[in-house]
């Protein structure tokens, strides 16, 4: 490389091929153009003609300057010019690059990738043979191992085919990797590190100092802001969900978002979690209902895509099957006297519950089991709860006359064999209330009515560790509830009845939540078997992405899905059979987690700041292969094969060629041109849909009316093209007939003019689908749903007229398809359209409301498969959803004409008379 200041030219050689420019001169001033050709039949008329013009025997000066400059520029770029060229590699040796291709690689992937590239190119440009050795375990299960010497354009064939795995590094393996491949120095290395540690036995030095002895080392890695943060999982604890996220390094202060998404890959919620100056550790508290934890299927970082910003949620954190034990006969004249009866209506609204004895409940899935005091056990039936519970699950039972006078081994705490009640031999003056719940329990947080009190109840034994054992207690200091580890599962008991009759604790509110508290205590569904090693149904990427498992990958058991070691044969996901799923979470298994320290003396250190070095050659060998198209355009034009009509009209196609792409992003309805807006709505017929401003929600409906849209070109006389998105507030809406208006909780508020062009879009004969995505709008009527209680805080000072749920014998029944449900992705919802009797807009309802999610039912990707399951119907629901969207389309084009033809038969009875 020849170096002159900040300009250098990697081939310098190559300007030797300047001194052959003056042969090429005198070349091109022998060498005269091509002869034209003139065909002309009577050629002997022309024999002693003198024409009028000559063909010149030398080539025109101007024409052999023309060709000199091409000429010197490509020589030049052959030179390989660069400007701020950086520093060649030291010595003559081959270039080993080492690559961190574990999961805290992948959020800064792209520089990475952009570095190595560089280098590739460094060696390319040197003429220097390389080897890669990647210190991340291979996905194919094969050990790590250095690369044999292979050219610099092999290596980047290789390098560009490198993805971040969804594990740790082991610079341990890669250590001996190269002692075993016994290389030869001198060898110049560059490691690209992810700059972390997150093992307890990291060789990252180690691995330096054998880098160091075959020559200079260069490590390449992240300042401290920007290396990657680590998601803990949040721990399985009732009430608010715990979020922990991790960095390596102290800092100045940072706020990074933690988002819950759904299983259909919508926003649950969002939460800020601040990093203080100087500290590691972040926390943050979400406090979610019970239906929305249930939707959760993962929790990630924002702006780090990464395995080890995910953390996967598996039915441990879903809704939560409980089997109450019924007694033999159940009082049905008086159902408030029953033992289960207040448990059944407290679990119901969360949980799904499941009644019989303990043979039939044990059969099938659960977390939790409710036994009330209807009897005593059987000794089979003691041993067969003890073996469940000793697998993981919560036995919760209430006390009452017959645990007074019998007890059995499936107790939290010693009983004293008696109960204590007001009037009783041990009795207390009045009824007492509850004390405060400790801070450490399952109840925490919680606080205690003043008007819950006991007047009865079942006395624990005085132990050492009865006050370890007690969650609740009253203002006397005696246990109300206790619980105590049984294996893997926990027993709890509730010292007083499940009903009213020692109590008035079952109705009221804090029985619900004390509860949900034990229920969330559950792991999840425990069957038996629950030792037996679980196969693999997703697993995540190196970018947190869930796809495939790999061939490699098989069945883990739970204790190492517990324990989050990921490695190749059991990468990060979910494992399980059916419907029964485990996560394995590789943050769980992260123990250790700093920055990669201080290197040994002599190696030296840089970021990944983009390179000050611009490499003139591919612009140069553009400027040359331009002016060789205009060279052969001169060589025709003088040759007479190419006339100045001709010239004109190649310039004006090649401009027109430059300018399509231009004109189509004018055509672009995204465009804030209006007048391009309304040509491209105006020039075919298209399904709109409203833009919330929530991009995963404006995605799910454009997908959702693209794939309507398919299905109603294919089935129906209509020929819809590609949905577009409308603002309320600027866009024309009158040149839609039908509006898909899907509502959020966080959706903004409607300004003036939005109220305004909605109104008059309305009055003028338009038609809005409003979808609350309400999964129980049906039950809840215009109930009280998140969606519909955002609705009807948008629709304030909208003209909505009065709705109705459709009668049987609506136009939109029979529009298209004959229908009497119209459900989406949900069944259940009830669909509301305007009275009838308002004969406005020909009969057609300007407003119709339901909240069944059709957008998702119709969702299609790019390859035009479903993108959301459908629940319960599966495919025969999307079917019906694609028939209501179809009858609803029809409804806006064609409004009551299918209600017209009723009255045919009667019309033409009269044309016959």
């Amino acid at each position: 490389m020849l170096t002159l200041g900040n300009f250098a030219l990697a081939a310098p050689w190559m300007l030797l091929a300047l001194v052959g420019l003056p042969l090429l001169w005198w070349l091109l001033r022998l060498t005269p153009p091509a002869p034209k050709r003139l065909r002309f039949p009577a050629i002997r008329l022309l024999l002693d003609l003198i024409p009028r013009e000559e063909t010149p025997d030398r080539t025109p000066l101007w024409l052999i300057i023309f060709r000199l400059v091409l000429a010197a520029i490509l020589i030049v770029a052959l030179a390989h010019p660069l400007i701020n060229p950086v520093e060649q590699f030291a010595g003559s040796g081959p270039l080993l690059l080492v690559v961190d291709d574990g999961w805290a690689a992948a959020p800064r992937w792209t520089q990475r990738m952009e570095a190595m590239s560089d280098l590739v190119a460094r060696a390319e440009r040197e003429g220097r043979s390389m080897r890669l050795l990647t210190t991340a375990p291979r996905a194919d299960g094969q050990p790590i191992a250095v690369t044999s010497l292979m050219t610099a354009a092999d290596a980047g064939r290789i390098v560009q085919a490198l993805t971040p795995q969804p594990w740790s590094t082991d610079r341990a393996a890669a250590g001996a990797a190269l002692e075993h491949a016994k290389l030869v120095a001198p060898i110049n290395s560059v490691w690209i590190s992810d700059g972390i540690v997150d093992r307890a036995n990291d060789a990252g030095s180690t691995l330096a100092t054998q880098l160091q002895k075959l020559g200079p080392v260069t490590v390449m890695r992240d300042n401290t802001d920007n290396l990657p943060r680590l998601l803990l999982p949040p721990p399985r604890e009732p009430g608010a969900l715990q979020i922990s996220v991790v960095r390596p390094a102290s800092g100045t202060t940072h706020t990074i978002g933690v988002r819950a998404i759904a299983a259909d890959g919508r926003l649950v919620a969002r939460e800020d979690v601040r990093f203080a100056a100087g500290q590691t550790k972040a926390e943050a508290r979400i406090v979610l209902p019970a239906e929305l934890r249930d939707r959760m299927a993962r929790l990630s970082l924002e702006g780090e895509e990464s395995a080890g910003a995910t953390v996967l949620f598996d039915e441990g954190w879903q809704r939560r099957p409980v089997g109450i034990i019924a007694a033999a006969a159940t009082n049905e004249e008086q159902p408030l006297l029953g033992n289960t009866y207040y448990v059944e209506r407290a679990l119901a609204p969360y949980n799904e519950v499941r009644h019989g004895d303990v043979t039939a409940l044990l059969q099938g899935k659960l977390a939790v089991i409710v036994l009330a005091d209807t009897g005593n056990l059987t000794d089979a039936q003691v041993a067969s709860l003890k073996a469940w519970v000793e697998k993981g699950g919560i036995l919760l039972r209430f006390a009452g006359t017959w645990l007074a006078q019998k007890t059995d081994p499936l107790l939290p705490v010693r009983l004293r064999g008696t109960d204590r009640a007001i009037g009783g031999a041990m009795s207390w003056a009045q009824p007492l209330r509850l004390a405060p719940f400790p801070s450490t329990g399952p109840f925490a947080g919680l606080k205690t009515p003043e008007d819950v009190t006991v007047r009865r109840q079942v006395l624990a034994e005085p132990d050492i560790d009865l006050g370890d054992k007690t969650w609740a207690r009253l203002t006397d200091g005696t246990p109300l509830v206790t619980g105590a580890h049984l294996g893997e599962g926990w027993l709890v008991l509730v010292h007083t009845t499940a009903n009213a009759d020692w109590s008035n604790l079952a109705l009221s509110g804090l029985f619900v939540e004390m509860l949900q508290r034990v229920i969330e205590m559950s792991q999840g569904s425990i069957e038996a078997g629950g030792n037996e090693p679980l196969p693999p149904l997703e697993t995540l990427d190196g970018l947190g992405r869930l796809g495939t498992p790999p061939a490699i990958a098989v069945a883990a058991a739970p204790a190492l899905i517990a324990s989050g070691l990921a490695e190749p044969r059991h990468p990060p996901g979910y494992y399980g059979r059916g419907n029964m799923r485990r996560a394995l979470n590789i943050t769980a298994g992260i123990t250790t987690y700093t920055g990669l320290g201080t290197l040994p003396f002599g190696v030296e250190e840089a970021s990944f700041a983009k390179s000050p070095e611009t490499d003139l050659k591919p612009w140069l060998i553009a400027v040359v292969t331009g002016l060789a198209i205009i060279d052969m355009l001169i060589a025709l034009a003088l040759r007479g094969l190419l006339s100045l009509r001709r010239a004109t009209r190649l310039t004006a196609a090649m401009a027109l060629l430059m300018l399509m792409p231009l004109t189509a992003s004018a055509q672009d309805p995204a465009n804030n041109d209006p007048d391009s807006f309304a040509i491209a709505a105006t020039s075919q017929t298209h399904l709109a849909y409203v833009k919330t401003g929530i991009p995963e929600l404006d995605a799910t409906s454009r997908a959702g009316l693209a794939g309507l849209t398919l299905v109603l070109n294919d089935r129906t006389a209509v020929e819809a093209g590609d949905p577009i998105g409308v603002d309320v507030d600027g866009d024309e809406l009158a040149f839609f007939p039908l509006l898909y208006w899907p509502i959020s909780p966080n959706q903004p508020s409607l300004s003036d003019a939005a109220v305004e062009h909605i109104n008059t879009y309305l009055r003028n004969g338009g038609t809005i689908l409003f979808d609350t995505l309400d999964q129980d709008a049906g039950r809840a009527g215009a109930g009280n749903g998140p969606g519909i209680r955002r609705l009807r805080d948008l629709a304030r000072g909208l003209d909505i007229p009065s709705l109705v749920p459709v009668p049987p014998d609506h136009v939109l029944t029979k529009s298209f398809y004959l229908m009497q449900e119209f459900p989406g992705r949900w069944a259940d919802g009830e669909v509301w359209v305007q009275r009838s009797e308002e004969h406005i807009n020909d009969g057609v309802s300007s407003v119709i409301i339901g909240g069944n999610d059709w957008a998702s039912a119709w969702a299609v990707d790019n390859s035009g498969r479903p993108m959301f399951a459908v629940v319960p119907g599966g495919e025969h629901q999307r079917e019906m959803a694609y028939r209501f969207g179809i009858n609803l389309v029809m409804y806006a084009l064609t409004g009551n004409y299918k209600s017209d033809q009723v009255h045919v038969p009667f019309i033409l009875e009269r044309l016959g008379q």
